[in-house]
């Protein structure tokens, strides 16, 4: 649409409904909004806007409301990202202030956003493959099983049980034919858990598996054995699919919504479902994985019945500039106030990359 005037009459007719939820008229618009126009050249530009599609008339003698494509003009091309307020800011930094690690500020980030928007709120935590590893631990559990900790850099900690597996003719004990997994030594524990950590600290997933194989060529027999284990155990946790965490705040401002939705239960019914939240986030994994940028998907572009009455926008964080490595954002209907959830879903993603950014030195 190349109508200036027009737009700024969607613009008008999406603010007003999404405040109100009451269809707008001609009349409204007159009263409430400066366009610079008579009430007939509103009438004109709003059945203009009809017939394109951009709004509809639920009944008759009402007023007008948007459509999915009202919206989707008005978040392209009328929408802008305005500055927080200064209470949003200090409500901001007051809600994450004083979180000392990852599952701290992950908790209080999600509800400062469920907070901040009104609508329910999903963040993803950093994703293991697209860390750097920090650290590696290893410690005995029992005389066949070791706990695998993993320490990102982002400050994610996973644990992973390692079951040590038999060696077969290697194995140093049998009882009535059958071989039995050797006792974890701790001298070999500690000394490949040295190894790992000087080849692996700084690394990302992708270099992982190589250099696992070139120490799984340099090592002694007693500690190549525990290296497999541990290095299967440590590459499945990496792989492209391994299972993400999310962390959800805000249902209860879906409920508020439901006027907005024919049924919530099916909506409700997604969110508990995990992958869906993913296959959003995921939905634009086009784009250069550095990238941080924001996307809105609007009703029938989420490509999901359940969420077709549903608005969904999200942004990355990650430490560093443009380092992109999980995502965060809101649910909410499609009556939404655009603008100040743009401001809201960036704004906190920037305050959660900001905790995982290195200190300066």
């Amino acid at each position: 649409m190349a109508n200036d005037r027009r737009l700024k009459v969607l613009s008008a007719i999406v603010t007003d409904y999404v405040r109100t939820r009451e269809p707008v008229g001609s009349k409204a618009l007159v009263e409430r909004y400066r366009l610079g126009v008579s009430p007939a050249t509103i009438r004109n530009d709003m059945a203009a806007l009809e017939d394109e599609g951009y709004i509809h008339q639920p009944h008759t003698s009402a007023g007008r409301v948007p459509t999915q494509k009202g919206y989707r003009l008005f978040v392209d091309e009328v929408a802008r990202i305005k500055p927080l307020s200064a209470p949003e800011r200090a409500a901001i930094t007051a809600l994450l202030s004083g979180a000392v690690d990852l599952e701290q500020v992950v908790a209080r980030t999600v509800r400062a956003l469920a907070q901040l928007t009104g609508q329910l709120a999903v963040v993803e935590y950093p994703s293991l493959r697209y860390a750097a590893l920090q650290h590696l631990e290893l410690v005995a559990l029992g005389p066949e099983r070791v706990l695998l900790v993993i320490i990102t850099d982002t400050g994610r900690v996973d644990q992973r049980t390692v079951t040590l597996r038999s060696r077969g003719s290697l194995s140093a004990r049998h009882d009535g034919g059958f071989d039995i997994a050797d006792v974890v030594d701790p001298l070999v524990l500690e000394r490949l858990r040295t190894r790992l950590n000087g080849a692996l600290a700084g690394r990302r997933a992708a270099d992982v598996a190589p250099i696992l194989a070139a120490l799984a060529e340099q090592a002694s027999a007693d500690e190549r054995f525990l290296l497999e284990a541990v290095s299967d155990e440590l590459i499945t946790a990496l792989r492209p699919d391994a299972e993400e965490r999310l962390v959800v705040a805000g249902t209860a401002n879906l409920a508020r919504a439901t006027p907005d939705f024919s049924s919530l239960g099916p909506l409700l019914d997604a969110v508990e479902e995990q992958v869906v939240l993913l296959r959003l986030f995921t939905a634009d994994n086009g784009a250069p994985a550095g990238e941080n940028r924001m996307r809105v998907s609007i009703g029938s572009e989420n490509n999901d019945d359940a969420l077709a009455e549903a608005s969904v926008v999200t942004t990355t964080y990650g430490p560093g500039t443009g380092e992109a490595v999980a995502h965060l954002g809101v649910i909410g209907p499609t009556r939404m106030d655009y603008p100040a959830t743009m401001t809201a879903v960036r704004a906190v993603a920037r305050y959660l990359s900001r905790f995982l950014s290195p200190p300066e030195t």
